[in-house]
């Protein structure tokens, strides 16, 4: 069992993402490719991400085997919004951490040519990874990208509720079944028996949708901690969304510029922004974004002078494409 021991300080300092995380997707989605678990949620993508692989991603099975230990510089503890972004920070990584921990690996899996020359920090090797993962991420994450970031945000705006009415321990206390919070500890099974102090750093909680069962977490106590969780959502919801596809069945429904406002407030917007984005007026922009609240897809509160629009559950699941039940439909 992992234990993680909080302070006070830890407990001010802990966040929740609202976004997810695109190195965490991308590696815990190669530990799926390689299992046979939750067949419900997983199965159509595994087959498909499966019979569509490039080869050039296959090298990436090297460092990401299906259980035990992958580098942790695969997920930099720095959270990224954008693939790019997570991307260059994983080519980044200084040498001898990259080295260090693929020794690591070396213990549990037998090296190769290319895991050997990307330990010893060979710059075409480096030049492979980037490529691996970006042809990857092309083909087996992005296209479902929207629907993983619907369900992520989705998660988010349940946990945000647990914080609001009762304060970060019930959320720790409720952020997962296979999670206990027994203060100031945080126990989480399926873990050799270890003890994580977080020593004021605080914690950053990172929802996924790949990650299976139980959480997880970066192997380097030095580094900045992250325990990422898994989204609890019904099978089915994990869809293929193509974003040039999404946009057209919506403005049939809703109209071109309703479509595009709720497209833009899936980002979190003000209105003033909104009205930029969708090149429309101000007033224009509050219209839109009233006739979306009424129809429950949009939720608005005042941040300051201005008041910000974000999507609720059921404005993601369009957006998605995906099905809501009816008792969550706000």
């Amino acid at each position: 069992m992992l234990r993680i021991h909080f302070t006070g300080q830890d407990l001010a300092r802990t966040t929740l993402a609202e976004e997810p995380d695109p190195m965490w997707e991308v590696l815990l989605s190669l530990h799926q490719l390689q299992g046979r678990d939750g067949a419900a949620h997983y199965g159509g993508w595994r087959e498909r991400a499966r019979k569509l692989l490039p080869r050039p991603a296959t090298r990436l099975l090297q460092l990401a085997p299906p259980h035990g230990y992958s580098p942790d510089f695969l997920t930099p503890a720095e959270q990224a919004t954008t693939f790019d972004e997570a991307l260059e920070s994983v080519l980044s990584t200084p040498s001898q951490r990259m080295h260090e921990e693929l020794e690591l690996l070396a213990v549990r899996r037998p090296r190769t040519t290319w895991t050997r020359d990307l330990a010893a920090g060979q710059a075409g090797a480096v030049h492979v990874l980037g490529r691996s993962l970006r042809v990857y991420h092309e083909s087996a994450v992005a296209p479902y990208w929207e629907s993983i970031r619907s369900l992520v945000r989705t998660d988010h705006q349940r946990q945000v509720g647990n914080l609001t009415g009762a304060g970060v321990e019930t959320l720790l206390g409720r952020l997962h079944p296979s999670v206990r919070w027994n203060s100031p500890v945080l126990e989480i099974p399926n873990f050799a028996d270890r003890d994580l102090h977080l020593e004021g750093r605080g914690l950053r909680l990172q929802p996924s949708v790949f990650c299976w069962k139980s959480p997880t977490k970066l192997q380097d106590p030095n580094l900045q901690p992250v325990l990422v969780y898994p989204v609890q959502y019904a099978p089915g919801l994990l869809r293929r969304v193509p974003a040039d596809h999404r946009s057209q069945p919506l403005a049939a429904l809703l109209g071109t510029t309703r479509a595009a406002a709720l497209e833009v407030i899936a980002d979190g917007c003000t209105t003033t922004e909104l009205a930029a984005r969708c090149q429309i007026s101000a007033a224009g922009a509050s219209r839109q974004a009233t006739i979306l609240r009424d129809a429950g897809l949009v939720t608005t509160r005042r941040a300051g002078q201005a008041v910000r629009h974000e999507l609720t559950v059921l404005g993601r699941a369009m957006l998605a494409g995906g099905f809501v039940p009816a008792d969550q439909r706000v």
